[in-house]
């Protein structure tokens, strides 16, 4: 789908017809994305902004309800006389997204903006299928790398040179039914979720929530799915203080022992009794909904949809149960696809809407997804957001993909590692037959080149 925000037009003169706002649409999905490749060879794909060269193009992948309030956003910057006149393609969500923005970056001809999921940049930064970022004209425009998080500013950087703009820093988190987790006595005295702290406790909670419901305690989609599992483990792993890297060529580092002592863990606390160990994404989203079990451990993404619910609902960021704390999270980023010959007018205009943009995230946090930008964190309106504010630290401590090529979110690496682990907690497999058949995946991604490299 391709929608136009045109900038305010020029005043009209005394009795001229007022200009006439224009907002055209496409139909949405592959067919739009297609159209736009296919307009040109690999070597040479079009901007989605080749029809009309005075607009600002930008590729994104927000659908539903995160595409209207990236609509809202882009409507409020293209306001006033400073207005943008931007030129929207949004494309499919997935594998089909990156390979689209790989052809049309390779081709030197891309959009002038672009989204990438942080975890992604590893695979495109090397290859040369992104520019950098000018951080004097960034900063020109009120945006320092002193406005992010360090931790979310570091994954940025290629080789010290900045290739992305974070908007915002999705984690994975748990979300709860207030009344039944009050019920349980997990609240502590502000209503919020207790910390955990162990393993154990989190165990009891789990039986204490069940008990509560009368059904199960804690929900987790995990069946068929390409990326629950690794989420899950991520964090719980990056919980023990283990590194997991993996360096070009291998062998994998990972601690096996570390590893092993996690899968062993999310065995235990998906027993299919108290929590039970079968469900798919949308089933725990359901059972939860639905009052059939007491937390749900999803994406904080998420929030939307549970708020159409009933429940009085209630959030925090992962537990932390082993020695540090630590949440699986990615970021929505703003990069510079490649282009051969980019028009230095074009290249300020998108890093001024890049400023711009990134600025307007509180609307963006209505979505559940936590402002990479801190000065709008540190709004009393973000602050008065419930239940977004209460998971807000979750940024403090994200812990993203390894930084590798073929890492991150919508990856091959992300569905090789959950298949050991769904058929760990299925009880097809043993824990260490699980950890060991995932560093045997690593290592093999490992041995195969970068396609772009």
């Amino acid at each position: 789908m391709i929608t136009r925000f045109p900038a305010p037009p020029p005043e009209a003169a005394p009795g001229a017809a007022p200009g006439l706002t224009r907002r055209r649409l496409l139909r949405n999905g592959t067919a739009a994305a297609g159209a736009l490749l296919a307009a040109a060879p690999l070597s040479g794909c079009a901007s989605s902004a080749a029809a009309d060269n005075s607009a600002l193009s930008v590729w994104d992948l927000f659908q539903g309800g995160d595409g209207m309030l990236m609509d809202d956003m882009i409507k409020a910057v293209s306001r006033g006389p400073r207005g943008f006149d931007v030129e929207r393609t949004i494309l499919d969500w997935g594998p089909s997204y990156y390979t689209k923005l790989a052809m049309s970056a390779a081709g030197g001809r891309a959009s002038d903006v672009a989204i990438m999921h942080l975890s992604r940049l590893a695979g495109y930064a090397p290859g040369g299928l992104l520019d950098p970022f000018d951080l004097d004209l960034l900063a020109e425009f009120g945006v320092t790398r002193r406005d992010f998080l360090p931790g979310v500013w570091a994954r940025t950087q290629h080789a010290g040179t900045v290739y992305a703009v974070p908007l915002d820093v999705h984690p994975f988190i748990v979300f709860y039914d207030e009344d039944i987790a009050d019920k349980a006595g997990l609240l502590d005295s502000e209503g919020e979720l207790a910390e955990m702290g162990s393993p154990e406790a989190l165990l009891d909670a789990g039986r204490k929530l069940a008990e509560a419901t009368g059904q199960k305690g804690i929900l987790f989609g995990h069946v068929t799915d390409t990326a629950q599992n690794w989420r899950q483990f991520a964090a719980l792993y990056a919980q023990t203080g283990a590194s997991f890297t993996l360096p070009d060529g291998g062998p994998p580092q990972i601690d096996v022992d570390a590893a092993i002592r996690v899968v062993t863990f999310m065995q235990r606390l998906f027993d299919g009794r108290t929590n039970p160990n079968n469900l798919d994404y949308y089933g725990s989203i359901a059972g939860f909904t639905g009052g059939r079990g007491g937390m749900a451990m999803l994406g904080g993404w998420e929030l939307r949809t549970l708020k159409q619910s009933k429940i009085r609902l209630g959030a925090a960021r992962f537990p932390q149960v082993f020695e540090k704390p630590a949440v699986y999270a990615d970021s929505h980023s703003f990069v510079l696809p490649h282009q051969k010959n980019p028009d230095p007018a074009r290249r300020r205009e998108a890093h001024r809407y890049i400023a711009a943009i990134v600025k307007q995230s509180l609307t963006w946090a209505a979505a559940g997804h936590i402002p990479a930008y801190q000065p709008v964190i540190a709004e009393r309106r973000y602050a008065a957001l419930d239940p977004q504010s209460s998971y807000a630290d979750a940024a403090e401590v994200a812990v993203l993909d390894p930084p590798n090529w073929f890492a991150g979110a919508g990856s091959n690496f992300q569905n090789r590692m959950c298949q050991p682990l769904q058929s760990a907690l299925l009880g097809n497999t043993s824990a260490e037959k699980a950890v060991r058949q995932m560093v045997r995946e690593a290592d093999t991604l490992l041995r195969q080149p970068n396609p772009v490299a």
